[in-house]
């Protein structure tokens, strides 16, 4: 156990994890009164930080009394405690150094003031904004982003889809007779294979793509699977198409950037699958851009967040295209959309629904926190799927990075589980301008 610190949150760590007090073990913790009066104007909303700002605001109520702002409030067995910062101090240094005197220099304040009155122990300021961290940083104020939900190692991104060569010839035609399948035993390398891992066998004559099934214990071919007009580009499309239609693997995650058909492959898949599902919900996150809320925009609330479903409808369209216009297909989808089979909406509209046999997508997942993947997922019901797609190199909350959102975390914590399957695609197959463009811009 190292020496007790001073650990000064903002307010964005607590709208990104509400529970976060309880992750300090023996050190103490110090919000500011500013941090407070930020956390006031979240409370109303239907978001994930609106939830998490009340749900502090309760946590709070249920440990405070009146010695939380002088001698603190003990948070537990081997925790330490939690102290409110009230004091209006302003320093001089401060003061020079930023001319406005907004929320983020007023924390800043309140930090360089305590460290000055605790010199004893290390003060550090825990925040997930850069600049923050930064202008910390420059009066000497040690800073640090909150990595309690960070992953440390995403080479899970580099495990997918491995080629094995110098296969016997015999096991891949096995693999292509009637069987389909040979025991996971049966190669060289089955200790470094886990659950779900889909693969490429390479012989001196042949080769076949591959996914384990830890519970029946075979490696089993996997054929490019066409679904509702949608048949697979590339090897890892058709790994992705194979776990989207086995209703044994009841999570998915599709990772890749912009043109590899992530969202594409899930909702053919979906449709294809309509008759095992009740409902398909296809759903994004709303991460408003220029720092602009939805109330920025003009319309009511379905004009509001109409833009940001538009690229959802667009994958619609792109499989609407493959059918005649008055054909069966065409006309099967408008009546699941029109009795609300099939629903495409803001994300913040779907929590809360009932998600039992339902085949749920939801897009750009990158931009959710960890907690709110677990809300997600711990909300599915009997017969439920549930597909995150999502790019981690394309991330739109500030306070998100490659290691801390929601996406990578799942994929962390769950890979190695016989229900969950994860499928990084790499070949862009929008168009040969948008593959270059991703790869050279």
């Amino acid at each position: 156990m190292g020496a007790k610190k001073n650990f000064v949150l903002d307010t964005n760590v607590i709208l990104h994890d509400y529970k976060c007090i309880q992750n300090f073990e023996e050190n103490d913790i110090y919000i500011p009164i500013v941090v407070l009066e930020e956390l006031d104007h979240f409370k109303k909303g239907n978001e994930q930080i609106n939830f998490n700002a009340r749900e502090f605001a309760r946590e709070l109520d249920l440990i405070a009394n009146e010695s939380l702002f002088r001698k603190g409030v003990e948070l537990g067995k081997g925790k330490g405690r939690l102290y409110i910062l009230t004091g209006g101090e302003y320093p001089e240094i401060i003061s020079k150094s930023f001319i406005e005197k907004t929320s983020d220099h007023r924390i800043l304040a309140s930090t360089y003031t305590l460290r000055e009155s605790n010199k004893k122990q290390r003060t550090i300021l825990v925040t997930k904004d850069i600049n923050l961290r930064m202008k910390a940083l420059s009066l000497g104020i040690e800073a640090e982003d909150y990595i309690n939900d960070k992953v440390t190692n995403i080479n899970i991104f580099e495990k997918n889809h491995e080629t094995y060569n110098h296969i016997s010839p015999d096991i891949i035609e096995r693999l292509y007779s009637n069987e389909g399948s040979v025991p996971v035993d049966s190669l060289d390398f089955a200790a470094d294979i886990e659950p779900q891992d889909c693969f490429i066998l390479k012989s001196n004559r042949s080769s076949v793509l591959v996914r384990y099934n830890q519970e029946t214990g075979l490696v089993k071919r996997v054929e490019k699977e066409r679904s509702f007009g949608i048949e697979p580009r590339n090897a890892e499309q058709a790994f992705a198409m194979n776990v989207l239609l086995d209703d044994d693997v009841k999570l998915v995650a599709l990772t890749g950037k912009s043109g590899t058909g992530k969202t594409l492959l899930a909702l053919a898949a979906a449709l294809q699958k309509n008759e095992h599902y009740k409902q398909i919900l296809l759903a994004r996150p709303i991460v408003a851009l220029a720092n602009k809320d939805l109330g920025f925009l003009p319309g009511d609330e379905k004009q509001k967040i109409a833009p940001y479903m538009q690229p959802l409808f667009d994958n619609l369209n792109v499989i609407k295209h493959n059918f005649s216009y008055q054909g069966r297909e065409i006309k099967l989808i408008e009546d699941m959309q029109k009795n609300g089979q099939l629903v495409i909406e803001a994300l913040a509209y779907i929590r809360g629904r009932s998600l039992s046999d339902t085949f749920f997508i939801i897009d750009e997942a990158q931009n959710l926190t960890p907690h709110e993947i677990k809300t997600i997922i711990t909300r599915a019901g009997e017969g439920t799927k549930i597909v995150f797609t999502g790019d981690i190199q394309q991330i739109d909350s500030p306070y998100l990075d490659m290691f801390s959102n929601g996406l990578v975390y799942m994929i962390d914590r769950m890979h190695g589980q016989n229900i969950f399957a994860h499928i990084n695609l790499l070949k862009g197959e929008r168009s040969y301008l948008s593959e270059l463009a991703s790869n050279l811009l």
